[in-house]
């Protein structure tokens, strides 16, 4: 690229058959800034589950999660579209990290006095940066200009709608944000209609989000990690606490397959496409959870939790089956990945969900690891089925 061309580009819209299509060193740079957020609403959902207030937690966890993963998910796919990777595209993408952090600053309040004004500043932060680049997109791209003008209008609107949620009594609170929630995500599908589809890249598309989704895995590492850390100072080596450690490495690991194993996912169309990026909200939001989860049962080995092993071994067992029943759905949507037969999978989730009841049984170490087991079990059966069947008859 010129010096010219990264002052300024005329933002004409990528081509979607675009060969050797990666991820940016500036999407990269930006997804560490969102793996911030992502860890702080870990972080505060560990405490809130440690402390026992799993409805509270759950629900600011939610709600923080949405925020993070649409402000990401909306950038990634107008990258796709439309990345010039010229000054004001980066100024821009700037102002939009600022957000994420500004977020992430704002989530302890979020979780601890239900107070969202700046998890709502820095979302509208992120939100105000991408109408921008939608501004952009229409004035540079005519045949894009319709859906581009109706994601900038549509964008800002809802922005006004969170900004007077900050407002909003008691439980209307929670109404207004399912409501602004369904309106955000109605936002591409309205701007799309009967008009040019925007050309993303599928190629793009598959790869960004398995990137993020093993900068995720990365956190899932990193807060187990921790935790034995602090455990190990504390009291030394025991059997459970071994036991959860090797069984969050094989969770990982395992999960890492899972969503790895096969072709890259195939977009082929605009339904499939939303379909498959929504689904990974879920994906994303319980992988991440996971890494709570594994706090948790790090802190109820060392009696450190106010919660039973029973449910320590539950936010472990659920987060699991969540990202395993999502990504046979997704997988079979694309026709990829990891899932021979459905049946399979759902036997491999009754038996991870049995296994949390099983602490009375095995212990909270020996729970944790069985799930390890059980998930690393459903995978290689997947994984003999599918060459089986794709062996010449």
């Amino acid at each position: 690229m010129t010096d010219g061309q990264l002052t300024w580009r005329r933002m004409r819209g990528r081509d979607p058959g675009e060969e050797h299509r990666a991820s940016t060193p500036l999407e990269l740079l930006f997804d560490l800034c969102f793996v911030v957020a992502v860890a702080q609403a870990a972080a505060e959902l560990h405490h809130a589950l440690t402390e026992g207030h799993l409805g509270a937690g759950l629900a600011g966890y939610v709600a923080v999660f949405f925020a993070i993963w649409w402000a990401w998910m909306n950038f990634t796919w107008f990258a796709s579209a439309y990345d010039t990777d010229d000054a004001p595209y980066r100024l821009l993408t700037l102002l939009q990290m600022a957000g994420v952090l500004v977020l992430a600053a704002g989530v302890p309040r979020a979780f601890e006095h239900y107070d969202f004004s700046v998890v709502v500043a820095g979302y509208v932060l992120m939100r105000i940066g991408l109408v921008a680049q939608w501004l952009r997109a229409a004035a540079g791209h005519p045949g894009g200009r319709p859906a581009a003008l109706r994601y900038a209008g549509g964008i800002l609107v809802v922005q006004i709608g969170w900004i007077a949620r900050l407002w909003a009594p008691g439980v209307w609170g929670w109404v207004t944000f399912v409501v602004l929630a369904i309106a955000e995500m109605a936002i591409p599908a309205w701007a799309e209609f009967r008009g040019r589809e925007t050309a993303w890249h599928p190629g793009h598309i598959a790869e960004r989000y398995g990137l993020f989704t093993i900068i995720v895995l990365g956190e899932v590492i990193l807060a187990t990690l921790t935790a034995v850390q602090s455990a190990l100072t504390e009291s030394g080596v025991s059997a459970p606490l071994v036991l959860v450690a090797l069984g969050a490495l094989v969770l990982v690991f395992a999960l890492w397959w899972i969503y790895f194993t096969g072709a890259e996912a195939h977009l082929r169309t605009q339904r499939i496409a939303l379909t498959w990026g929504y689904g990974h909200y879920l994906v994303f939001a319980a992988v991440a959870a996971l890494g709570a989860g594994l706090e948790v049962a790090v802190d109820a080995v060392e009696h450190k939790a106010h919660v039973s092993e029973q449910a320590a071994a539950l936010a472990v067992a659920v987060p699991v089956a969540v990202v395993m029943v999502v990504l046979a759905a997704l997988h079979r949507l694309t026709g990829t990945g990891a899932v021979a037969r459905t049946a399979i999978v759902a036997a491999g989730v009754v038996l991870v969900l049995l296994l949390a009841f099983s602490p009375p049984l095995l212990g909270l170490g020996g729970a944790v690891a069985g799930i390890a087991v059980v998930v690393a079990a459903t995978l290689t059966v997947n994984l003999v089925v599918l060459s089986t069947s794709d062996r010449p008859r």
